[in-house]
């Protein structure tokens, strides 16, 4: 049996949002690239499904706050072109246990947010705990204003992957890749329904990324990816009895060492769902082809003593556990380069969505541009990976 073999300029593997950011970012510069998902649109087997991600700009890093800042004004075109609502502004607060490096990183924050004109204001505890009722507080207060909110996550994918489609790019679900190699023209994807050859191909999936990519031999890449993949589980939480749905703001609570705790905590309001928190990269490594999707009952029952201790304004017996895939590197930082004709992104998972359609714009940068670039200081494979400098391929 033979199969038919499609070339094409780009090819982007992972149709999560990074992916999806990454074809509506190439197509709308005109050039010619398919999308390849596993999986079915609305699918909840990755890190990009479910209604609800925050939204802020709570980062003292030029290379983050940069980004974050493009991608506000990426996600109102996004908007624009589909008519999809994307981001609700609700404001966020930070907070903890305001001592040694996590003091020091609140004023590096605020200070980064007066020379950029953020709008912010620090409060006391108990005047936060006046206006948002339905939390506690420790600490100054840290409020962002008019940049942090909700982002709806199924909307987001579908919305990026529409634009792109009608700029041109040819979106496909439920095609899984089995291999991907390099050829002179470029690189061969293997698939169930054929094969593609692409002059550049972005690789884009997320807990699958080592081992499409790495692996013993090195793969595509010439060394294994430094990502560590675990399976998370936040959970919605119902209000309390008489407190109000109107006014929680997305937020973040530094819970420092010493604590029963395992991380510190995020959360946010999710209309029709209640208040979504969440430990932070603490869940088990998993192998994202055997997953449970079931929660740990003591990490379950920890969060749970969280929301009745720190969230005043929700019912720690009233939940729903959300299961999702978590993919980092040793630092946390992202992992965005380009090898010959293969650019990677990954290693987004905690804190990347909020950047996703900026996070296209790079990885379309790198998709477009000359393949002799030196290693990039931040935001670089060779960086995180320890490679070699980067060479010509």
């Amino acid at each position: 049996m033979t199969t038919s073999t499609q070339h094409v300029d780009h090819l982007v593997v992972g149709g999560g949002v990074m992916g999806s950011a990454a074809a509506w970012q190439l197509a709308r510069r005109g050039r010619d690239v398919v999308l390849l998902e596993r999986f079915a649109p609305g699918h909840a087997h990755g890190a990009s499904h479910g209604t609800s991600r925050i939204y802020r700009t709570t980062y003292a890093e030029p290379e983050y706050l940069d980004l974050a800042q493009e991608a506000l004004g990426l996600w109102r075109e996004v908007e624009a072109e589909t008519g999809t609502e994307l981001l609700a502004v609700t404001g966020g607060v930070s907070h903890g246990r305001r001592d040694g490096a996590a003091e020091r990183r609140a004023d590096a924050i605020g200070a980064a947010f007066a020379a950029r004109g953020i709008e912010h204001e620090w409060l006391d505890p108990a005047a936060a705990a006046e206006r948002w009722p339905g939390l506690r507080f420790e600490g100054r207060v840290l409020h962002e204003v008019a940049t942090a909110g909700r982002l709806h996550a199924d909307r987001a994918v579908a919305a990026l992957q529409g634009a792109a489609a009608a700029r041109g790019a040819d979106v496909r679900h439920e095609v899984a890749v089995r291999h991907v190699e390099r050829v002179p023209e470029g690189v061969r994807v293997v698939t169930d329904g054929g094969d593609l050859v692409a002059r550049v191909v972005v690789v884009t999936v997320g807990a699958w990324s080592a081992g499409l990519l790495g692996g013993p031999t090195g793969g595509l890449l010439g060394q294994e990816l430094p990502l560590v993949v675990t399976q998370e589980q936040p959970a919605h939480f119902a209000l309390a009895a008489g407190a109000s749905p109107q006014g929680w703001p997305a937020f973040t609570h530094d819970v420092g060492p010493g604590t029963t705790w395992p991380s510190g905590v995020y959360g946010l309001a999710t209309p029709g769902e209640g208040v979504k928190v969440g430990f932070h990269g603490v869940g088990p490594v998993v192998d994202p082809d055997r997953r449970s999707y079931r929660p740990e009952p003591g990490q379950l029952a920890a969060l749970r003593d969280y929301v009745r201790t720190w969230l005043p304004g929700l019912d720690p017996d009233a939940y729903v556990p959300v299961s999702c895939t978590y993919t980092t590197t040793p630092d946390h930082d992202f992992v965005l380069d380009r090898r010959g004709p293969v650019v990677v992104g990954a290693g987004f998972s905690g804190h990347g969505f909020k950047f996703a359609p900026a996070v296209g714009r790079v990885l379309a940068d790198l998709a477009t541009t000359p393949d002799d670039l030196p290693a990039a200081d931040r935001f670089a494979l060779a960086r995180l990976a320890a490679l070699p400098e980067r060479t010509a391929s």
